[in-house]
């Protein structure tokens, strides 16, 4: 009978978008228990919500926890207020703050997350953020995550007691393809994600926004289809390719 005082258990923050995936799978390559946590905050994109729940029972996570709050009562943010979300730009200029950024928004889900790693003792928080492809989000800096884990170690009993917590953010240099080369070769079902900030109520991709534009051309680069349908198929083409569903992320590397 194992020890559970010697599990490695860690929170993944789980959107059900390609990058939370893609750090699930890495939290389980690296063999964590994982706990995944995910956020309804009344966003527009909810659709993520049920990719979410799929991923965490498809990668068997041991719990899958969703924290429900209302981010439309602040405001300020495409994704959550009636703002228009952009169309086609993908990239932002360093100076500029996405309409897209959410208030606070990774400060208040990394705080639910460490509220929980404190409970069970959980020595990592995974985080999916990425500065390379928006770079305009303040909560998507090397220094952000810096920060936050200076202060979690600073308020929790852990640090107290000489067992620091570690805020992973292992995507936080790498490009969109690069993530999801990563991804496919560690099995990742990219079918079972979601991205789009303008989804039909069925959550098809309208193909249009910087979420789709960004997902596809990281696709692009990677040299593989993305599995999802979009709206738009001539803005951004992505039929279902039926080489992605018949072969595995080994053969999908072998064959690209």
């Amino acid at each position: 009978m194992s020890d559970s005082k010697n599990i490695k258990r860690a929170i993944v923050l789980l959107s059900g978008g390609l990058d939370s995936a893609t750090v699930l799978s890495i939290a389980l390559d690296r063999g964590f228990e994982t706990y995944a946590i995910s956020f309804d905050y009344e966003q527009r994109h909810k659709f993520e919500l049920k990719m979410a729940k799929k991923l965490a029972i498809s990668m068997a996570v041991k719990r899958h926890f969703l924290v429900k709050f209302d981010l439309r009562q602040i405001g300020g943010s495409a994704l959550t207020s009636e703002i228009a979300a952009p169309h086609g730009e993908g990239k932002h200029d360093q100076e500029e703050i996405p309409v897209t950024y959410v208030p606070a928004r990774n400060t208040i889900f990394l705080s639910f997350a460490l509220g929980w790693a404190e409970v069970l003792a959980a020595s990592h928080i995974f985080i999916g953020v990425n500065a390379v492809d928006y770079s305009g989000y303040p909560d998507c800096r090397p220094q952000y995550i810096e920060a936050f884990q200076q202060m979690a170690n600073l308020a929790t009993k852990r640090q107290i007691k000489g067992e620091p917590l570690l805020v992973d953010a292992p995507l936080l240099n790498m490009s969109k393809a690069e993530i999801i080369s990563l991804g496919l070769k560690l099995g990742v079902d990219y079918s079972l994600t979601h991205s789009c900030y303008n989804p039909t109520t069925e959550g098809v991709s309208c193909g249009q926004c910087d979420s789709c534009f960004l997902r596809l051309n990281g696709f692009r680069e990677a040299g593989f289809e993305d599995p999802l349908p979009y709206i738009n198929q001539d803005y951004c083409p992505g039929q279902i390719s039926p080489s992605y569903r018949k072969f595995g992320a080994k053969e999908r590397e072998q064959n690209r």
